[in-house]
C-alpha cells in the first residue's frame, strides 16, 4: 500500500489498515482479559491439607501474613510441644514450605501469559536515493501463536494442577517428616534420662567396688568388672545425649524455629500405644483411589497426550506470521497491501517431533503404570511394617517391663533378707532401666511406621509429572 507522503490521503483506503489494525487490536484486548485467581491457587493446597491431616495453612505474602503466623507460632511454642502443635508450627514456619508456596505464583503467572496475545511488532524504515525519500511502514502479528493459544492455554493450566498437587504433598511429606523428626526427639529425650540412671547405677558400683577391693574384700577381677560397667554406662550416655541434641536440631530445621524459639519444651514421654492397631484390609484399593502420586501420573499422561495432538497440529506451521505493510515515497504512488509467511516444510517435515512426542507419550504411561505398581507394594510394606511395629511395643509393654520390674521387686526382698548382695542389686536395677530403654525405643518406632504409614496412604512426588511441561514447553515454542 503506498502512498505519496506529500500527496493528499484517499480516505477508503486509508481505512482498510486501520480496520485490520483494530481487528487486531481487539484480540489482543480479549487476550489481555487472562488474569490472576484470587488465591493464586493456594485454596486448593490449603483444602488438601485440611482434608487430609487437618491442619491450617498460611502463605506469606505481605508482612500482615507473616506476622500472623509468628504470632501463632509463638502460641503454640509456649507451652510443651505436642505432635500436632509441632506439625502446625511446621506448616506455618518452614521457610521451604513458603519457598514451595512461591511456585504456585509462578506457575500461574504462566499460565495468565499463555492466555494474552504475544505484542504486534512494528517496524518503520526510511531510505533515499538520490532525490527520492522511500518510507515504509509494517505491523506484524504472530499468528501461530494466535492458532496454538488455545491447545497452549490448556497445557498451562493443567502444569498449574500439577503444580498445585506438587505444592500439595511438600505440605503433606513436611507434616510426616515432623511427626517422625518430633517422636525421634522426644524419644532420645527420654532415653537420655533412663541413661543417666544407668550411669548413676553403675557409678554407684564402681565406687563401693573401689571401696571394697580397699579393705580387701574384693579381688582385682571383681573390681575391674564393675569399673567396666560404669566405663560403658558413661560412653551410653555420651551416645545418648549426642543422639539427643541431633534429633532436636533436626526438628529445629523442620519447625524453621531459631534464637530463642529453639528452647522449646517437649513432653516427658512418649504417647501411650493405642489400644488396637488400625484394620486396612483393602489398603491397596485406597492407596489407588487416594495417592496423589498415582493421581499425578495420571494426569501427567492427560497431558503428554494432549501434548502430542499439539505437536501435530503446529509441525507445518512453525513460523507463520501476518504483516500489514504502507510504503511511501515521494517519487512513487503509496504502496498499500498485507503480506503473509511462512516455513516451507521441504526438508524438515516434523516427522522426527512427532516421534520423539509419541515415544514421551509411552514413556509417560509406563511411568503412570510403574507409579501404581510402586504404589501397592509401598503401602503393603508400610502396613506390615506398621503391625510389626505394633506387636513389638505392645510385646515390649505387656511382657518384658512387668516381667523385669516383678524380678526386681523379687530381689529387692532378696536383699533386704540378705540372700544377695548389693552389686546384684545394682546389676538387676541396671537390666531392668535397659529393658525400660528397649521399650522406649520400640514405642518410638510404632509412631515412626505409623507416620511412614500414612505417607504412604498419601503417595509421594512423581517424577511422571516433568514430562508433561517440558513437551508443553516445546509445543508453544513450535508457535514462534
Amino acid at each position: 500500500m503506498n502512498d505519496d507522503i506529500h500527496g493528499p490521503s484517499k480516505p477508503r483506503r486509508e481505512r482498510r489498515p486501520l480496520r485490520l489494525l483494530a481487528l487486531l487490536t481487539s484480540a489482543a484486548v480479549l487476550g489481555g482479559c487472562a488474569s490472576f485467581s484470587p488465591d493464586g491457587g493456594f485454596g486448593a493446597v490449603e483444602q488438601t491439607a485440611k482434608e487430609r491431616i487437618g491442619k491450617d495453612l498460611r502463605w506469606a505474602r505481605t508482612d500482615v501474613d507473616r506476622d500472623g503466623i509468628d504470632k501463632r507460632v509463638a502460641e503454640l511454642l509456649a507451652r510443651p510441644l505436642a505432635v500436632d502443635d509441632a506439625v502446625q508450627v511446621a506448616l506455618l514456619n518452614n521457610r521451604g514450605l513458603q519457598a514451595d508456596f512461591q511456585e504456585l505464583g509462578i506457575t500461574e503467572a504462566e499460565v495468565v501469559q499463555a492466555g494474552r496475545l504475544p505484542n504486534p511488532g512494528f517496524s518503520f524504515g526510511r531510505m533515499s536515493r538520490g532525490d527520492e525519500r522511500e518510507i515504509e511502514r509494517g505491523l506484524h502479528f504472530n499468528l501461530a501463536r494466535l492458532v496454538a493459544m488455545p491447545l497452549i492455554g490448556k497445557m498451562e493450566a493443567r502444569r498449574f494442577e500439577q503444580t498445585k498437587a506438587r505444592v500439595a504433598m511438600s505440605v503433606l511429606a513436611l507434616a510426616a517428616d515432623t511427626r517422625k523428626a518430633y517422636f525421634t526427639a522426644l524419644a532420645a529425650e527420654e532415653s537420655v534420662r533412663y541413661m543417666r540412671q544407668v550411669k548413676q547405677a553403675a557409678d554407684a558400683s564402681a565406687e563401693l567396688a573401689r571401696r571394697m577391693e580397699q579393705v580387701g574384700n574384693f579381688n582385682k577381677l571383681q573390681r575391674a568388672r564393675e569399673q567396666a560397667f560404669y566405663a560403658n554406662a558413661a560412653l551410653r550416655l555420651a551416645q545418648a545425649e549426642q543422639t539427643q541434641r541431633s534429633t532436636r536440631e533436626r526438628l529445629v530445621r523442620l519447625l524453621g524455629v531459631w534464637g530463642p524459639q529453639t528452647q522449646f519444651a517437649l513432653p516427658e514421654r512418649l504417647p501411650d500405644l493405642p489400644s488396637s492397631p488400625l484394620e486396612l484390609p483393602d489398603i491397596e484399593q485406597v492407596a489407588l483411589a487416594q495417592r496423589l502420586d498415582v493421581q499425578g501420573a495420571k494426569l501427567a499422561a492427560q497431558q503428554t497426550a494432549s501434548n502430542l495432538g499439539l505437536t501435530k497440529t503446529t509441525r507445518f506451521v512453525n513460523v507463520l506470521e501476518l504483516g500489514v505493510l504502507r510504503n511511501s515515497s515521494n517519487e512513487a504512488p503509496t504502496q498499500r497491501g498485507w503480506e503473509i509467511g511462512l516455513e516451507l516444510p521441504l526438508f524438515d517435515w516434523g516427522g522426527a517431533r512427532v516421534a520423539r512426542a509419541e515415544a514421551v507419550y509411552m514413556q509417560t504411561l509406563h511411568r503412570a503404570a510403574e507409579t501404581a505398581i510402586n504404589a501397592r507394594s509401598e503401602v503393603r510394606e508400610a502396613y506390615t511394617g506398621y503391625r510389626s511395629a505394633y506387636d513389638i511395643a505392645r510385646h515390649h509393654r505387656d511382657e518384658i517391663v512387668p516381667l523385669n520390674q516383678r524380678i526386681a521387686e523379687e530381689n529387692v526382698l532378696r536383699y533386704n533378707g540378705m540372700l544377695i548382695g548389693v552389686f546384684e542389686l545394682l546389676a538387676d536395677a541396671r537390666t531392668q532401666i535397659a529393658s525400660v530403654n528397649a521399650s522406649i525405643e520400640a514405642l518410638r518406632d510404632f509412631w515412626i511406621a505409623q507416620a511412614d504409614l500414612d505417607m504412604a496412604l498419601i503417595g509421594k512426588p512423581s517424577l511422571t509429572a516433568a514430562a508433561g511441561p517440558a513437551m508443553a514447553a516445546e509445543a508453544a515454542g513450535a508457535g514462534h
